[in-house]
This record gives structure tokens, C-alpha cells and sequence, in this order.
């Protein structure tokens, strides 16, 4: 008979490992990423406010520093073609796990229509436009993608997108050929210009985060080791929940699972996975209250999400496409939502009572995430009904 981990103890399980139940104090930001396995990182904000919700100590620039100057973190687009911070050692699992296949399926579309408006064969072509971008940023330590297209002429090569559609038009290809770069592993994301909010990154040589590129790494051990750091992270997890936050087939995942010492769980009504030694019931922790960010890595972490957050809430905190914007946690539930006011206070609503006491900490930590974003307006990348509302409140 397999053994049975109820929903409190799930719960428990996210506040203790996730440092939302005790913040953490002290702890190097790459540390605290590598508890959670990666941060979301599409919306550059989610990163800093992702890190802030769970540590008693870590400013803006503290984190600055880890993925700038330090490098003990790196952007990279992994998991379902999204964007993730990772930290630096686990970044060899994420890119032969899943970037390597991101790349090569970027780069097959990209060279496919550009086999209609460039000279001879599209694939050489575009190995020869790569090699000489990565050249210039050897040769530079760093270059925006607009030095890069003026000194490369040929990333000024332009696509018609959408054609005959109103939002179409010709756009270069400096973008997509950037982003195949880096999926490969042999350019990274550097500092953004502007603060922590920014989005337009100086791009650099991998040389700068990982001395000699990212290690040798066989796809399906890859893969095994990051279903086990995820299950340790999220664990238990249904198979469902693996193939869509990894984004890989159900084959592929299956074989991943089975390359790993795992148990069968009873969720109460489906099964899930957790490792092996990870059976063993976990303390419940004191009353603890928890405002996350827009895409944070808790609630992006599982497919089936009804064990912490109640299907009326959806519609408020979710855009049409499946991103979470900024929610309120009390004990491991989804119990209300949050936004950056127009006057740079953070506003919030809860959905259902939570006690006076536990409404009086929603208070205190919102006073609290206020003053850590003093000087900065952080709207969310993917704007969600309940955001938009209290934002323009």
C-alpha cells in the first residue's frame, strides 16, 4: 500500500522548503535559488522580489552583485522555452536537459524562413553570422544587441512576421539569433542597462560565468538530475506536474523518473512521487503569512494546483496564458492577491477571512515589501485582473 501525504502536509512541505513559512537570514542568494532549483525570470522584477519575499536581509543590490559581479547565478532560457535563474552549478543540468533542445528547435524554424531571403545555403549562413557574434564578444567581454547588429550587419536581416496581419511586419533577426546563441550555451545575459526592473541585457561569452563552458552533461542523466532536485524542491508531484514544468514528452519524463530512486505516493485520490528518502512526515510550521510575486516559482511549480489554491481564485490572479501574477500565501494556501500602487505602496485584497491576525501580517509584510521597492514602480510583465485593478486603486 502506498504511503499517504495529505495536502497539510504538502503545504508544510512548501512553507519549510520554499523559506516561506521562516525567511531566511544570511543566506547568499544563490543559495536560497538552489532550494527552489531556479527562479522565473521572464518578468526581470519576479527575480529580486522572489528572493526578497524570502529572506529577512537581501537588498536589490545583494542580488545585483550574485548575478552581475559575482556570477555565482546565470540567466538562461530552459524549462518550456522560458526564461530561469539558475544557480551556476546546476546550470550544466538545465542547459543539457532542456536548452539544448530549445536551441536546435529555435534554430531549425529560424533557418527555415531564412532560406527564403538569404543567399545559398541558410543553415552556413547562419553558423557563419553565429561565429562572428561570438568572436565580437570574445573580443569585447560584452555588447548590446543593438553594437552587436551595427557591427554584424547581416543581424539587420529582416522576416516578414504575421504577413497581411495588422500587428504584422518586418523585424531583424537580431533577437531570435541571440536567443538561439545563448539556448546553445555559448553567449549568456548580462547586465541589463538600467535597474533591477530592466529587461534589455548586454550580452557576453559564456567565459564570463563558467570559465570553460558548460560541462560535458549525457541528455538523460541530465534529465534524471533535474527531476531529482525538482522532486526534492516540489516533491510530492504528479507525472503531470513534471512534463509540464520541464515541458518535455511524456517519454522522456518517464525515463527521467525511472533513472531515479523514487516513491509512489497516494495524494488522496491520484498518485504522485517523492524521493525515496523523502517519505517521512515534516513539522508543521508556526502561522505564517507570504507575499509572492508575479510568476514566483511555488505557484509556477505544479500543474495541479486545487491542494493550494481554490479554482474561484483563478480568473483574478491568472492571465489568459497561464501566468500567476502577485499572490498572497497563509499557510501554504493562495488567499488573495497584490499590487504595486500608482503611489508606491503595495495594495492587496484577500479573498476569504483569515483571522485578524494573520490579516494584520498581510499588513506588516506589505509595509515591509513597500519600503524594499522604495524608489522603483514594479508593474508586472503579464498583467492579471486583480493586478490591474489594485494597481490603478
Amino acid at each position: 500500500m502506498s504511503p499517504t501525504i495529505t495536502a497539510t502536509q504538502r503545504r508544510a512541505r512548501l512553507g519549510r522548503r520554499h523559506h516561506l513559512a521562516v525567511r531566511a537570514s544570511g543566506a547568499a542568494p544563490e543559495v536560497l535559488v538552489e532550494d527552489l532549483l531556479v527562479l522565473h525570470a521572464t518578468d526581470p522584477a519576479s527575480v529580486y522580489l522572489s528572493l526578497a519575499a524570502r529572506s529577512l536581509d537581501l537588498t536589490d543590490a545583494a542580488i545585483g552583485r550574485a548575478l552581475y559581479d559575482d556570477r555565482t547565478l546565470i540567466r538562461m532560457l530552459g524549462m518550456r522555452r522560458t526564461m530561469f535563474v539558475v544557480p551556476t552549478g546546476v546550470a550544466a543540468v538545465v542547459q543539457h536537459s532542456s536548452s539544448v533542445a530549445v536551441a536546435s528547435r529555435l534554430r531549425r524554424a529560424l533557418v527555415k524562413e531564412l532560406g527564403a531571403v538569404v543567399p545559398g545555403d541558410a543553415d552556413a549562413w547562419l553558423a557563419d553570422v553565429e561565429a562572428s557574434m561570438v568572436d565580437r564578444l570574445r573580443a569585447t567581454g560584452g555588447a548590446t544587441a543593438v553594437a552587436l547588429a551595427a557591427a554584424e550587419p547581416r543581424l539587420r536581416t529582416q522576416l516578414v512576421m504575421a504577413a497581411g496581419k495588422t500587428y504584422g511586419g518586418a523585424v531583424a533577426i537580431t533577437s531570435r539569433a541571440l536567443t538561439i546563441l545563448a539556448a546553445q550555451g555559448a553567449i549568456v545575459r548580462g547586465r541589463p542597462g538600467g535597474g533591477w526592473t530592466a529587461s534589455r541585457y548586454e550580452w557576453a561569452p559564456i567565459e564570463k560565468w563558467l570559465p570553460a563552458g558548460f560541462p560535458a552533461l549525457n541528455p538523460n542523466q541530465a534529465r534524471a538530475a533535474l527531476v531529482d532536485r525538482y522532486l526534492a524542491a516540489f516533491g510530492p508531484a504528479t507525472v503531470a506536474d513534471l512534463v509540464w514544468w520541464t515541458g518535455w514528452n511524456q517519454g522522456d519524463t518517464r525515463r527521467a523518473v525511472s533513472e531515479i530512486d523514487t516513491v509512489t505516493v497516494d495524494l488522496g485520490g491520484e498518485s504522485g512521487l517523492v524521493l525515496a528518502d523523502d517519505t517521512a512526515p515534516v513539522d508543521e510550521p508556526a502561522p505564517w503569512i507570504a507575499l509572492l510575486p508575479a510568476l514566483d516559482p511555488t505557484p509556477m511549480g505544479w500543474f495541479g494546483r486545487d491542494w493550494y489554491l481554490e479554482p474561484a481564485y483563478r480568473a483574478a490572479l491568472f492571465d489568459r496564458t497561464g501566468n500567476i501574477g502577485p499572490s498572497i500565501w497563509c499557510d501554504g494556501r493562495v488567499v488573495g492577491g497584490w499590487a504595486h500602487g500608482a503611489g508606491g505602496t503595495v495594495r492587496w485584497r484577500l479573498f476569504t477571512d483569515i483571522g485578524a491576525e494573520q490579516a494584520a501580517a498581510v499588513a506588516a509584510e506589505a509595509a515591509r515589501l513597500t519600503d524594499w521597492m522604495a524608489g522603483v514602480r514594479v508593474l508586472p510583465k503579464f498583467r492579471t485582473p486583480l493586478e490591474k485593478e489594485l494597481a490603478a486603486g
